[in-house]
């Protein structure tokens, strides 16, 4: 099925522009005096969203799936996912990371989409982990990694709503 190839390889080299994105702004954060928080959760994130592709590949050939009866709302949702995440990286610029690093003395930021919402770019990543792998009917994917990114995600907005908090009582 081609546009599982499209779309999957859309995906994998747009999470690895990401890294290399994310990775010169953990370098510019720490020259700031950034502190990072959990440096461990997030080992465990990469995990479970390299475990998410080897599922959802593996789930899409093992048991011969494809493409589900709905699978345009499926693509018109993730789409949406996307403009969500990329107006939050542009919004948030160089302050933006895959990491929990706080830089003392900087300020919430406000604008963009965190004027309707505190965590967009989770929101985007619940989206895509939801809707990706229903578009090709892999729902043994769709449901095991959406309940542990939800598990994983509660966990680390916990942390980071502690680390901003801090930041705001310790400037």
């Amino acid at each position: 099925m081609l546009l599982f190839y499209i779309i999957l390889a859309f995906v994998i080299i747009q999470r690895i522009a990401e890294l290399i994105f994310a990775k010169r702004n953990e370098k510019l954060a720490f020259k700031k005096g950034g502190v990072e928080f959990d440096r461990g959760g997030y080992k465990v994130i990469v995990l479970m969203h390299t475990c998410f592709f080897l599922s959802l590949i593996t789930e899409f050939f093992y048991f011969s799936r494809s493409l589900n009866s709905y699978w345009y709302i499926y693509f018109a949702l993730f789409v949406l996912a996307q403009a969500l995440r990329y107006w939050t990286i542009l919004t948030l610029g160089k302050k933006w990371n895959t990491r929990i690093i706080i830089v003392p003395g900087t300020t919430l930021v406000t604008k963009g989409p965190f004027r309707f919402m505190k965590h967009p770019n989770y929101s985007a990543v619940i989206t895509e982990l939801l809707v990706l792998p229903m578009m090709f009917s892999c729902y043994f994917t769709a449901g095991i990694f959406t309940l542990l990114n939800l598990l994983a995600l509660k966990r680390r907005i916990r942390i980071e709503e502690q680390a901003l908090a801090k930041l705001e009582r310790d400037p």
